[in-house]
């Protein structure tokens, strides 16, 4: 009986090897499937800002946010990552990389050398960002000053180190279909479903993870457990922010401060410099959108202990 089965789960072992291989190939963006282009640096500045990039690869400790070394230590579940150098720093930075490899790295979460980087890198919010948006942002991240430094690797432990297999999360988690404006509702709207849903990556931090990492997709935006393990961060849908007007959370993005007079701290003061930098156009239409959420029940928040 074993002579006659073993020869069949080798060869359903073999299929099963070859599909999972299949689906975890990295996906890239060929330089020939980007058509010719006239780059600007300016609308790449926007981008910059509205992906808030500068929260996790300015170097830490010193005030110049446009220092793009890298090196924040950003914990999770599933390991301590470090954000790389991103200055056009021919050495340890992307000043090396084509413009193809840095579309790749936003859009499909994949490195130069064909690797999957690690979704820490909120590539599954990127992904939504239109392709000239991210090519204008790359021109403008070479107008920048390189900074010297290599990063040290991530403290990421087996088997969540083994990156062929955030293939297998890409497939289960990031999807395939690419926004677009509901024409149906007003450009200005649409304008900010596109900053919040893309390189806002508002949901990235908003949304309650499943086990694997994933949001949970029927609550999404209704807040859950910092993904960086400390605090719990807030549901933005109207079932939390109902009272707030759209130019409340405009004001909010511009200075952070609530209605209430209290003031954003944690990762979110670091969101807010960057927010605070984009026009004032882009940040009422990302609180229209926001405004525009309807009410989503996230997890329970834990209850505080007693004090003894």
């Amino acid at each position: 009986m074993l002579r006659r089965i073993l020869p069949a789960l080798v060869v359903a072992a073999a299929i099963g090897g070859a599909v999972v291989w299949w689906l975890t190939i990295p996906a890239v963006v060929a330089s020939n499937s980007l058509a010719a282009y006239t780059p600007d640096p300016a609308n790449g500045l926007t981008m910059f800002n509205a992906g808030g990039c500068s929260s996790c690869h300015a170097v830490p400790g010193q005030p110049d946010r446009l220092k793009l070394g890298g090196g924040l230590a950003i914990t999770s579940p599933f390991g301590t990552f470090h954000s790389p150098n991103i200055s056009p720093d021919p050495a340890d930075g992307i000043g090396r990389w084509t413009e193809a490899e840095f579309v790749s790295a936003v859009l499909k979460g994949t490195s130069p050398s064909g690797a999957h980087y690690f979704p820490a890198f909120p590539y599954a919010s990127y992904r939504h960002a239109r392709v000239e948006d991210i090519r204008d942002m790359f021109a403008y991240l070479k107008t920048l000053a390189p900074v010297p430094g290599k990063v040290r690797d991530h403290d990421v432990p087996f088997p969540f180190n083994v990156r062929r297999l955030v293939g297998i999360w890409k497939w289960l988690f990031m999807g395939d279909k690419p926004w677009v404006p509901d024409t149906t509702r007003s450009a200005q709207l649409n304008r900010g479903a596109y900053l919040v849903h893309g390189l806002g990556h508002c949901a990235e931090c908003h949304s309650p993870r499943n086990v694997l990492g994933g949001i949970v997709a029927a609550q999404r935006f209704a807040g859950g457990p910092n993904p960086e393990g400390e605090g719990w961060v807030p549901n933005i849908t109207q079932r939390r922010l109902g009272e707030w007007s759209a130019k409340d959370i405009a004001y909010f993005l511009e200075t952070g401060l609530t209605p209430e007079g209290d003031t954003a701290g944690g990762s979110m003061a670091r969101v807010i410099r960057n927010t605070s930098q984009l026009p004032a156009e882009d940040r009422a239409a990302m609180a229209e959108y926001i405004k525009s959420l309807p009410p989503a029940e996230g997890p329970p928040r834990p209850k505080k202990a007693a004090k003894p």
